[in-house]
């Protein structure tokens, strides 16, 4: 009689509570390292976007000043003739920062939205990037 008791018993399937609280365990260990890793992913990819398009303006400057003189002190401009990307890229805007001359300009990419957080990257007419932190990741 006791033969055929446990016979029936391991015939049974399913998950135990211990079991499945195990698993939720698991699972929200692994959302809480992964999820973090994917804003990090995301915050670079954002980051990169206003990168290029910092570099393309800056080609673009270098282009307008080889075929007429000197650069830009419009925005409007260089996109319409120079190919510049349009406000916003991503979750930044570029402007023009500091004295604009025909020989000097400094353009700025400033991060909003979620992205605020991030801080402003900067490039000029001489190819330096600021903060250099933030140009090597």
């Amino acid at each position: 009689m006791q033969i055929l008791k446990i016979q029936r018993m391991k015939s049974k399937k399913g998950l135990t509570l211990i079991e499945l609280l195990i698993v939720i365990v698991i699972v929200g260990i692994l959302a809480a390292i992964a999820i973090p890793m994917y804003t990090g992913y995301m915050q670079r990819a954002r980051r990169a976007d206003a990168k290029t398009a910092l570099e393309q303006l800056r080609a673009a400057q270098e282009m307008r000043r080889a075929e007429r003189g000197g650069y830009s002190i419009d925005l409007t401009e260089l996109r319409k003739t120079w190919g510049v990307q349009a406000n916003p890229i991503g979750y930044y805007n570029l402007s023009f920062t500091g004295t604009l001359t025909a020989n000097t300009f400094t353009a700025q990419a400033v991060p909003f939205g979620s992205q605020a957080t991030d801080g402003t990257l900067f490039i000029n007419h001489g190819g330096d990037k600021t903060p250099a932190a933030k140009w090597a990741k």
